[in-house]
């Protein structure tokens, strides 16, 4: 598998997918977005995406929203293996400029990874 690739396994693409992600996950959030994520019982992590149009009404907004959170899965999927999760925006984050997207992106991602990390070490 290329780390580069966003291949169609690494989807949530199913709605009872969604769901039980919506059911089982943890949250972390911030100003811009929130991330629900569950174990998956595999090797590699998973991502969907729930960008609403209230979070951004325009369709050219959701889809930068939407690239952005792709491109900073994609840098971090090898450090997430093993989760589902889905990425919510807030409707602030149509207004900010990318790299506070990524930024913020990226501090989600990893209190994620340390919160998985702290779980395998308890368990």
């Amino acid at each position: 598998m290329n780390a580069n690739r966003f291949s169609r396994r690494q989807r949530l693409t199913k709605a009872d997918e969604f769901t039980r992600v919506f059911r089982q996950g943890r949250r972390i959030s911030g100003s811009l977005f929130t991330i629900v994520a569950a174990p998956n019982g595999e090797a590699h992590a998973r991502l969907g995406l729930a960008i609403s149009r209230k979070a951004a009404r325009r369709a050219v907004d959701r889809n930068r929203l939407k690239r952005l959170v792709r491109e900073t899965f994609r840098q971090q999927q090898l450090r997430l293996a093993g989760w589902d999760a889905v990425v919510m925006a807030r409707p602030a984050a149509r207004l900010e400029p990318n790299g506070a997207l990524s930024a913020q992106l990226n501090a989600l991602w990893q209190d994620l990874n340390d919160d998985a990390t702290t779980a395998d070490r308890t368990n």
